[in-house]
């Protein structure tokens, strides 16, 4: 029996062994037996089905890259997106791997792919404003396109598993404004992919998600679970979301519904919920920064959330489905740490609701939001409002607090508060600017013994006193009256005053007294980030009384502002330009509607600033909220670089305008173009030692300069450059943070040749013949076109006219002029001297049309007029006059380039350049010039 069992056990493990060689052997054997055709099939169908352009280091056949697949894998593989951005990345991998049927390839010789791995990879999706998606890659083939039921043949994509490990999937809807950022993306879909209607097994885990919409942060820094059921329809492109189990951070969420891609937009269905969830569990979804305070928290009460966003989004139709939140807190209490008292019976219930996206027809009902501190403290509030520009209001806030009970209850270990806040606010009517209406108002607000201070600065600011009252009886802006009476504080030994009174909203009265002095370096400090350092120092004592239309009707006389500000060292930021500007001494003195600036020494970067004049009604531009500031200064600069105010540069701002920030995405390398301010109407009598732009250096720059309603203007300027003083007249207007309208005059007298075009890039392409000419020449020429994203000109947008006079110009080497010498055998025309020759041209559509003009040289009498082109075209014709006074001659055409010209003798037909197409609206060049094919 034992010797039976021992030969049965032998021969089961001999075929085992047999077994499992066998498969090792086949695992090593199947790539080297396909390794060719597989890698040439997956290139193949890449190259068919894609409309993207698809590059990798290596490719790579094995079982082991993703055991037990067979898998082709493709390594350091980037794609390139669809039309419009062909040139930017949509997929950037250390690996991407495909699946193959095992079967399909012994059996049927058939490379079938079922599964795809992406390895360490960043998924970059972006939409434009257009709603114009970069992911729109594939291209189905022309047999699926006629049947959708014809056979299979060749190499075809039946996927059967995704997984994507350790990826960061980066989402940017522009048309929508959604910015989804998500690292340590790991991601396993499981499914039978090739049926048109199918079931995804999703199991999802995302390091790290950020959520923005509007460029307004609503998830930072959060972790997510996902365990989710899809099913999926490829023939509509649909999606309805059958099990959706999300955990954001500790916050459980359920997603049902559907989502379908249309062919020109999405139509969205979705329903997302948190049902009783744990008040702790609904604020773990709070900034990363909150965490720490969470952890010595104790938290009781439930939550409920309900997020619906249902409709069509079309970019082109201009629908927008609508969003709906809802979020009820029930019972909630707060006790940090064991405080003395904690915070209880905290209530809110609050619904929104968006039609259409449209915060114009936004609906905010706070029904209920109150809780208590203890026995005696409390705040109840509600608030009701619908639309934004027009909005009804129905509100009430009342409260009183100890600020120090609150802080201890809450343990805002940040910030420590201590005060007094009493509010009683009641207002319900219609709030327009453009109708002068504003909510029946009663009530105010008033904070007594208040203290601040914070973690970042040492120093409190203390003696904090601030009464605040408004009435409104009949729900208009004539009616409204605020009073600030008293508001102050103390904050190092220096205390502030402010007292102030606002009536009649409609032509606003004021009377306002500000006085103290403060370190702004310092109070900034108590409020700042990690990692910000500014410095500076502001002494006010002003008194302030009048009324608008004092000022908008010239009744002077009837104001009574004055008092003076002094500033030190301080630091401000535009939207606008990349780096600081830093008032270095600013001392402003108000008369009446005059602000003077009476010492203003400034710089920014590398450019400085000496002003001295006054602003215009500079009250009433803080009063409104559409005003612009009009002055008149003198001002002296040893240096402004213009390339330093470049909208794309880099710089200490992070503050910027919405439209520089996407540009700066979309054109990385790009410097931009200067943005001029909308708001300001400013003449400004300018002297400046130097001035650099785009590598020239204009010395001892003068004129008149100025800003108005976006444009900037320089009249009657000079400025000097090799050595030659030119006069301008100039107007500039940016159209975009990449492009920008000029329209100039420039005249320059007696200035060299050689040197202008050596130093100056646009007289080098306008005159290609100076490189071999040498001496005196003057210019007076009119141009006017757009500039690039680098601040460059765009040639074919250039149009202009004027006149070159040439008093005494050597030109020897010139290919044209050598190449009539060759033909016609007269060796005089090879270095000719032109004096006293002027030469009128124009140019339009990078052409550039040059009238007859006549020289003599050698005895000849050559007369020349035709068309050339900034890249080098011609299409000369010349006349070449025999001696002895050029009455006889005879017909010479030159075609080809500058650098090739073709010279035909006794001939009058050249051969025509088409200008170039340009697009003036969308700033691109639609058709370059050419020769016109004969």
């Amino acid at each position: 029996m034992n010797s039976k069992f021992k030969h049965i056990a032998l021969r089961t493990a001999k075929i085992s062994g047999i077994v499992i060689a066998s498969i090792l052997l086949l695992l090593f054997l199947i790539p080297l037996l396909f390794p060719g055709s597989v890698a040439t099939e997956v290139k193949k169908i890449a190259n068919q089905s894609l409309n993207s352009k698809i590059d990798f280091s290596k490719s790579r056949f094995s079982f082991f890259t993703h055991f037990p697949s067979l898998t082709v894998s493709l390594d350091d593989l980037t794609l390139t997106g669809s039309a419009p951005f062909t040139n930017d990345t949509l997929l950037k991998a250390e690996q991407v791997a495909f699946g193959i049927n095992i079967k399909r390839l012994l059996f049927d010789n058939e490379v079938k792919i079922n599964k795809l791995y992406v390895s360490k990879a960043l998924v970059n999706i972006k939409v434009n404003q257009k709603g114009e998606a970069n992911y729109n890659i594939y291209i189905a083939p022309e047999d699926e396109k006629k049947n959708k039921n014809a056979p299979e043949e060749g190499t075809a994509i039946r996927l059967e598993r995704i997984d994507f490990e350790d990826c960061h999937i980066k989402y940017n809807d522009r048309s929508a404004k959604i910015l989804v950022d998500a690292k340590g993306f790991n991601y396993v879909g499981k499914g039978n992919l090739s049926e048109d209607i199918f079931d995804l097994n999703t199991d999802a885990k995302i390091d790290t998600v950020d959520f923005y919409y509007d460029r307004t942060a609503y998830l930072r820094k959060k972790e997510l679970r996902a365990n989710l059921i899809t099913r999926i329809n490829t023939n509509a492109l649909s999606f309805i979301l059958q099990k959706n189990e999300l955990k954001i951070n500790k916050l459980p969420l359920t997603f049902t519904g559907l989502f379908t891609i249309l062919s020109d937009g999405y139509k969205i269905n979705i329903q997302a919920a948190s049902k009783n969830a744990a008040l702790k569990d609904l604020l773990s979804v709070m900034p990363p920064e909150y965490m720490t305070w969470m952890d010595n928290t104790e938290m009781s009460g439930r939550s409920n959330l309900l997020f619906t966003f249902k409709g069509n989004y079309n970019v082109a139709k201009k629908q927008k489905p609508n969003l709906a939140f809802n979020l009820k807190i029930d019972n909630g209490a707060v006790n940090y740490k064991n405080a003395p008292v904690p915070l209880t019976d905290f209530q809110m219930d609050l619904n929104a609701i968006m039609p259409s996206l449209d915060i114009e027809k936004l609906l905010v009902n706070l029904r209920t939001l109150r809780f208590k501190v203890g026995e005696k403290d409390y705040f109840n509030a509600y608030f009701k409002s619908k639309g934004l520009s027009e909005m009804n209001v129905d509100a009430s806030i009342k409260g009183a607090l100890d600020l120090a009970t609150v802080d201890a209850a809450l343990g805002l270990n940040t910030i420590d508060i201590k005060g007094i806040l009493r509010t009683n606010i009641q207002a319900k009517g219609l709030f327009s600017t453009s109708k002068k209406l504003f909510p029946k108002t009663r009530g105010g607000i008033s904070l007594r013994n208040g203290w601040l201070k914070t973690n970042s600065y040492p120093n409190p600011i203390t003696d904090v006193t601030f009464v605040a009252n408004a009435l409104n009886k009949k729900g208009t802006f004539e009616d409204l009256i605020v009073a600030v009476t008293p508001a102050s504080f103390v904050f190092e030994g220096n205390p502030v005053y402010v007292n102030a009174s606002f009536s009649d909203f409609n032509d606003l009265a004021y009377k306002a007294k500000v006085k103290g002095e403060l370190n702004v370096g310092n109070i900034y400090k108590v409020f700042s980030q990690k990692g910000i350092n500014i410095t500076g120092y502001a002494k006010a004592d002003l008194s302030l009384q009048g009324q608008q239309s004092y000022a908008t009707t010239g009744q002077y006389d009837k104001l009574n502002n004055r008092g003076t500000i002094v500033l030190k060292n301080i630091k401000a930021t535009s939207e606008l330009f990349p780096k600081a500007f830093y008032i270095k001494q600013g001392n402003f003195r108000f008369q009446n509607e005059k602000m003077w600036f009476e010492k203003f020494y400034a710089s920014y970067g590398k450019s400085d600033f000496n002003i001295h004049g006054y602003l215009l009604n500079t009250i009433n531009y803080f009063l409104e909220s559409k005003g612009s500031l009009s002055g008149n200064f003198n001002m002296r600069s040893k240096l402004i670089n213009v390339d330093e105010f470049m909208a794309l540069k880099k710089g200490e701002n992070k503050d910027r305008n919405v439209e520089v920030e996407y540009a700066k995405e979309d054109h990385p390398k790009m410097s931009g173009v200067v943005i001029v301010p909308k708001n300001l109407n400013i003449a400004l009598t300018t002297n400046a030692d130097k001035v650099e732009y785009n590598g020239l250096i204009l010395n001892k720059v003068t004129g008149k300069a100025g800003l108005s309603n976006g444009n900037f203007y320089l009249e009657n300027g000079t400025f000097n450059i090799i050595d030659c003083l030119v006069g301008i007249d100039a107007t500039y207007k940016d159209e975009s943070p990449t492009s920008a309208h000029f329209d100039a005059h420039f005249t320059a007298k007696d200035f060299s040749v050689q040197r202008a075009y050596k130093e100056i890039p646009m007289f080098n392409k306008m005159v290609t013949a100076a490189e071999n000419a040498e001496g005196i020449i003057s210019v007076d020429y009119k141009i006017k076109g757009d500039l690039n994203g680098n601040m460059g000109p765009i040639y074919e947008s250039l149009e202009g006219e004027g006149i070159l006079n040439l008093r005494d110009v050597k030109v020897k080497g010139l290919k044209l002029l050598d190449g009539i010498s060759s033909k016609t055998g007269q060796n005089g025309l090879n270095n000719p001297d032109m004096k006293g020759i002027q030469i009128k041209s124009s140019i339009d559509n990078n052409l550039i049309h040059i009238e007859d003009f006549t020289f003599s040289v050698a005895s000849f009498r050559p007369t020349i007029k035709g068309t050339t082109s900034f890249d080098g075209l011609l299409d000369l014709r010349m006349r070449l006059g025999l001696p002895p006074f050029g009455i006889v001659g005879f017909p010479i055409v030159i075609t080809g380039t500058h650098e090739e010209p073709k010279i035909k003798i006794f001939s009058k037909t050249g051969k025509e350049i088409l200008d170039a197409v340009y697009d003036e609206k969308n700033n691109k060049v639609i058709r370059k010039e050419r020769v016109k094919k004969q």
